[in-house]
């Protein structure tokens, strides 16, 4: 699947833990276009798992976002983004600096998720990838009902790895 990335613009990865959204965003993103939620909880408490700093993690990745739109650059938002409300403030985001939100969405099956959490040096509670893989299942019925200019589906392993991304000037985005 070839991914248009409109330049400027906001890309969505959405997923459970383990669904390979760091990996994708490490191969196709250049680093300073990536802002991690784990990277941003990181800087605020010098731990990436620690939730209890996630609002302030959230308000940092939404600066650094902003700041990145007002000069015009692409943003990656490497988190689940699972919620409505989460993926609602960044529409709003995008809105305010007039580019398109894009989502990249990643459907990998629970086994997947599992065995690639199991290997990672963050490991999550499997407990948590659970509920977060179940997030995702109700996630994908609306996603394609909400504001993303384009909407993305990775749905297998192998259509993560055949993907590609192509930038495209963002007059031809809508």
């Amino acid at each position: 699947m070839k991914i248009l990335i409109p330049d400027p613009s906001l890309v969505l990865l959405i997923g459970p833990s383990g669904s390979g959204k760091s990996i994708f965003a490490r191969r196709h993103f250049l680093p300073t276009e990536v802002v991690s939620s784990d990277f941003c909880r990181a800087l605020v408490s010098d731990d990436a798992n620690n939730q209890d700093v996630s609002k302030d993690a959230f308000d940092l990745l939404h600066f650094i976002a902003r700041k990145r739109l007002h000069n015009r650059k692409v943003v990656v938002i490497d988190a689940t983004n699972l919620r409505r409300d989460v993926r609602k403030q960044l529409f709003l985001i995008a809105a305010a600096y007039e580019v398109v939100p894009i989502g990249i969405a990643f459907d990998l099956p629970k086994t997947v998720c599992f065995a690639r959490n199991r290997r990672r040096d963050r490991y999550i509670n499997p407990e948590v990838v659970e509920r977060q893989w179940e997030q995702m299942q109700h996630a994908l019925t609306n996603l394609k009902n909400e504001e993303f200019a384009t909407l993305y589906v990775l749905d297998s392993v192998g259509a993560v790895e055949a993907a590609t991304v192509e930038r495209i000037s963002s007059r031809h985005a809508r």
